[in-house]
């Protein structure tokens, strides 16, 4: 497993009992916002909202909630225009990094991204200076003690997934974009509820980083995470699981 997708994992289980509950709902808000206004409000022609309104869902957010976030996005009622961007930087150890965020001022929120890279130790980069070193990919992660793994494996090969593999409890589906809806409907159809299923960006390669330079990345990761206006932030970086799991306090 790469250093990256533990660093994932890590996070992803923090969230699910993270005293800022207020901000992932903010967070998701914002996310089905700007779905619905580029895609339109209904979920079964939009992929994007599909996605996160089930993430909301998952969240446990109260159905009221997500009415009025695709209602504003539509325009039916009054609500913040929200726009999609992408800030490319480089974190200690020249690690590369892609942050995908959704604002409603793009001058606040570079400067603010700035501001965090420069304080830990990274720089923003030029667009188009990092981003060829990552490709999207679909993610899926599915409890193994659902479905057994020969079955699992039949059962996304045949719906267009490319590599199933095994990390720790969970199985890992990794598909193509194209083929993500099909995958996890699939799977979701043989009565198996994925714990996580989204777009993200992969790297093509990693960079190996240690000691206090990995725990500087780690704090910058953090940080931008931590930021409002960010949806996710993806790296290429490589540390060492047993640095990751004493960070977290594992």
């Amino acid at each position: 497993m790469s250093g990256h997708s533990k660093w994932s994992t890590i996070r992803r289980k923090k969230a699910i009992t993270d005293t800022k509950r207020g901000r992932i709902f903010t967070q998701i808000i914002k996310e089905m916002t700007i779905a619905a206004r580029l895609g339109g409000g209904d979920p079964t022609a939009n992929p994007r909202l599909r996605l996160a309104i089930e993430k909301a869902k998952a969240s446990n957010m109260p159905a009221d909630n997500i009415k009025r976030a695709i209602m504003k996005g539509t325009g039916e009622l009054p609500g913040i225009a929200y726009e999609d961007a992408t800030y490319e930087g480089y974190g200690p150890g020249g690690v590369a990094l892609l942050i995908d965020a959704v604002t409603d001022n793009k001058t606040r929120t570079v400067s603010d991204i700035r501001h965090i890279l420069d304080r830990n130790g990274g720089k923003l980069a030029a667009t188009g200076a990092v981003s060829y070193q990552f490709h999207r990919m679909g993610h899926l992660i599915i409890p193994a003690h659902t479905i057994g793994e020969d079955d699992l494996l039949a059962l996304v090969l045949e719906a267009g997934a490319d590599d199933l593999k095994i990390e720790g409890d969970h199985f890992i589906v990794l598909c193509a974009p194209a083929a993500f809806e099909q995958v996890k409907r699939a799977i979701e159809e043989k009565g198996v509820v994925p714990e996580h299923a989204e777009l993200q960006m992969f790297p093509e390669n990693t960079v190996k980083v240690e000691g206090k330079e990995a725990e500087q990345v780690l704090h910058l990761m953090e940080a931008l995470e931590d930021h409002d206006d960010v949806q996710h932030v993806y790296g290429n970086f490589d540390i060492d699981e047993k640095q990751l799991a004493e960070y977290a306090g594992e």
